[in-house]
């Protein structure tokens, strides 16, 4: 079953993920008056929290650096409400969708997805929690981006929470990744980190014993993030008992052509951990000399320019 969890997250993560990369995503934020890659960012993945400040979303998100977080919210709730921004959200992923698979017929993968998440333990999840609470309203496509977007939450809950239990705070669990299998030019900028911090976290893990002094990971630091993503696996399995054998199979089928064409958007290097068999390049803003990178990272809502982002490390 835990397999099972991780092979469902590589189809479910590019669905989600269409709020994230999709231009339709981002045309309809800037229609409802957020111009910018990270107040539309930042007011979609926190709209379900109502109009929070930083510190929830510090805590919940998990690999943002607070000073990226604090100069976006709650100043986003000035310029859109979390009800509006919740909408805005729903219609570029479903008008994403429904662009990249013309005809196709969805609305079994909805009751699919819909019945996975129906009865999900949601105990200690808040964002898995927060997106469940919502009401599951419109079209097929805007149905399964909703219920992609819970499981991804819940997930990622689970993933931070097995983070925390390993000791392991948001800039240390990225410089762990940044040692295996994601660069750190991939990570820290998107996420905020000033170079102090992040090499502070680098010496934490190193007198640990989890990277060496040439920044790699050790065995036991392999060790270590192994059993971290077993954890993981194994908290996000429950959904797909729900489903019994001859439903996930069924699912895996039909969402399987669904999670290609999503994932077509997505840049083969990305922070998220998926590793995608097609050469699109980054599309992401380098860092100024000189300059903290919440503060770079924040130039993005001032000034529209895209970057490379996000979905969840953690």
């Amino acid at each position: 079953m835990d397999a099972l969890a991780r092979r469902m997250w590589t189809l479910y993560e590019p669905v989600h993920s269409l709020t994230y990369f999709a231009p339709e995503a981002r045309t309809t934020f800037e229609e409802a008056g957020l111009r910018g890659f990270w107040r539309a960012y930042f007011a979609g993945r926190a709209a379900p929290l109502g109009p929070t400040g930083p510190a929830p979303v510090v805590a919940s998100f998990f690999g943002f650096a607070p000073a990226m977080v604090a100069r976006a919210l709650p100043g986003v709730w000035d310029l859109i409400p979390p009800w509006q921004a919740l909408r805005a959200r729903t219609t570029g992923a479903q008008a994403a969708m429904e662009r990249l698979l013309p005809g196709h017929e969805i609305g079994p993968v909805a009751e699919l997805l819909e019945q996975a998440i129906a009865d999900l333990d949601v105990a200690g999840r808040v964002l898995g929690a927060a997106n469940a609470a919502l009401p599951a309203g419109g079209g097929p496509a805007a149905r399964v981006w909703r219920a992609a977007t819970v499981l991804r939450e819940h997930r990622g809950d689970g993933h931070v929470a097995a983070l925390v239990a390993a000791g392991l705070d948001g800039c240390e669990s990225l410089v762990l990744r940044s040692t295996l299998d994601i660069a750190r030019e991939d990570l820290q900028p998107n996420r905020g980190w000033t170079d102090s911090e992040w090499d502070q976290a680098r010496h934490r893990l190193t007198e640990r014993g989890w990277i060496d002094v040439d920044g790699r990971a050790t065995a036991k630091g392999i060790s270590e993030y192994r059993a971290l993503e077993d954890a993981t696996d194994r908290a996000a399995a429950r959904p797909w008992q729900a489903l019994g054998t001859e439903g996930v199979d069924r699912l895996i089928t039909l969402l399987t052509p669904i999670s290609k064409a999503c994932g077509a958007l997505l840049p083969a290097r990305n922070p998220i951990g998926l590793h995608l068999d097609h050469p699109q390049p980054p599309i992401r803003r380098e860092a100024r000399s000189g300059r903290d990178p919440a503060e770079e990272a924040t130039d993005v809502a001032d000034d529209g320019v895209e970057v490379t982002l996000q979905g969840e490390v953690s």
